[in-house]
Parts: structure tokens; sequence; C-alpha cells
């Protein structure tokens, strides 16, 4: 299977690593993941690592890993005779269990039978919260990695994940020029959350970064009607104002974001 021998597919499938069907003819029939974790144990092996040494290093980092990572979502390479989790400039012995986790899969090709699976539902709710808790801690060092994190945890959550749709959106709105997606996620939330005046905030931002002045007008005005005394809002649909000609509704709202700040 993919040149790995026989022992160590046989010690991965005893572990619990892959877990394959039966074909007609009795041969196993490997799903996506399984295959792309076949395809790391090949890379391993091609860099003389033992086979006892593959199996032990994925177990390890298979008991270190939350549950609702998959192992195949690390990418893991041979250090001369070390096996490494490896992300960006950064290397990670796999056997110490330190691991910094990267999100690219290797794209797989040849005559493999790719079949689908459904991923075990266990505690949505918590994955989620995990995914989530690991956008936080990428955001300011990987935003890519930030952001499939954070749609991770939008997508697994049982319920409408608030705080991942606004650090999203926000998110979104700092990776110029991403405004237009954060909008996206914004509306999205707001389908949800229609009544929330940090949504409607945010989506003015990524109008007036847009240059839609009336839009962000409008979601300024709605933030207000929601929350009167949202300080920032004011402060921001005042200076809008002044841009758009309009020196009484500029005085308005300053002195509102005035008497909120002093």
């Amino acid at each position: 299977m993919l040149g790995v021998s026989r022992h160590v597919v046989s010690g991965l499938i005893a572990a619990g690593f892959v877990m394959p069907s039966r074909g007609p003819r009795n041969e196993y029939r490997f799903a996506f993941q399984d295959v792309v974790l076949l395809r790391t144990a090949l890379q391993l092996r091609d860099a003389r690592i033992p086979p006892r040494k593959i199996i032990m290093a994925l177990a390890r980092l298979r008991d270190a890993l939350p549950d609702e990572l998959p192992l195949t979502g690390i990418r893991v390479s041979a250090l001369g005779s070390d096996v490494a989790v490896r992300t960006g400039p950064s290397q990670w012995d796999a056997v110490t269990g330190q691991l910094l986790l990267d999100f690219e899969v290797a794209e797989i090709k040849g005559n493999v039978v790719f079949l689908d699976t459904q991923p075990v539902q266990k505690n949505l709710a918590g994955q989620a919260q995990e995914w989530y808790a690991l956008g936080e801690q990428l955001r300011t060092s990987d935003a890519s990695g930030a952001e499939q994190a954070y749609r991770k945890a939008i997508a697994l959550s049982p319920q409408p994940f608030y705080a991942a749709y606004v650090d999203l959106g926000a998110l979104l709105c700092e990776m110029q020029p991403r405004c237009e997606d954060a909008l996206q996620v914004f509306d999205e939330a707001l389908s949800h959350f229609p009544e929330d005046a940090v949504l409607h905030f945010n989506r003015a931002i990524a109008y007036e970064d847009l240059g839609r002045l009336e839009d962000a007008e409008r979601s300024y005005q709605r933030c207000l009607e929601l929350d009167p005394s949202y300080a920032d809002a004011h402060h921001n649909l005042a200076m809008l104002l002044e841009r758009r000609g309009d020196p009484q509704g500029l005085v308005r709202h300053l002195n509102a974001y005035r008497r909120l700040t002093t």
C-alpha cells in the first residue's frame, strides 16, 4: 500500500491509527485520512526511520493531541534519525510530545480507493471551544491558521458561535483586502444574532473600509438604535458624517461621544 511495509501498516491498524474496511476480495480499503497518514509513514520510512520508531512516534503524537484534531492534520517529517513535527521554521521532536500544529495536508496522488467517512461525533461544543482557543493563540503569529481555526469552531459548534464570528470577522478586516469576506461573516452572524450592537458596529467598520459609506452609516445607526450608549459608534459615525458633509450630525454624535466618555 503506497510502498509502506506490511509491518508498518499492520502496526498502524493495530494501534487504531487507521481503520480500513474490507473489499470484495478481502483487500484493505482506506479512507482519505488513512491514506494521508500512510503516506506520512512512507515518507518516514524512505528517510530510514525504523518501523518501530514510526509507530511509537505516531502513538505519542496521537496521545498528545486534542481528540477532535486528526493526526493527519500535522506535518510530520524525518530529522536525521528522529521524527519531527514541523511548522514554518520550527521543528519539534515527536517523542517529547512538544507539538506545534500545522493545518497543511499534502496532496495525495496514485491509484488509491477513497471512501467517505463521518467523523466521530464527540462533544462538539468542547471541540469547537478548543478550535476557538487555537485561533486565539494563532491570531498574532499565523493569521491564516487562525482563520481556519475560527471557521472550524463555527462549523463544529452545535449552536451559533458568537465569539468566533466576531473574532473571525475582525481578523479578516485586518487582513487587507478581506473586508468583503468579513462582511459575509458578519451577515451570517447577524442571521443568528440580529439584535447585537457589536456585530452591526463591526459590519459598519467593514463597509467604511470598503468605501461603502451609506451602508456604513446605516450600520452605525442600527448599532446605536440597539445600544445608544455605544460610545465608539457615536465617534465613528461623527467622523463619517463629517466626511459626508453633515456638520449637524457630526456635532450631535461627537457631543454624545464626549458625554459618554467624560
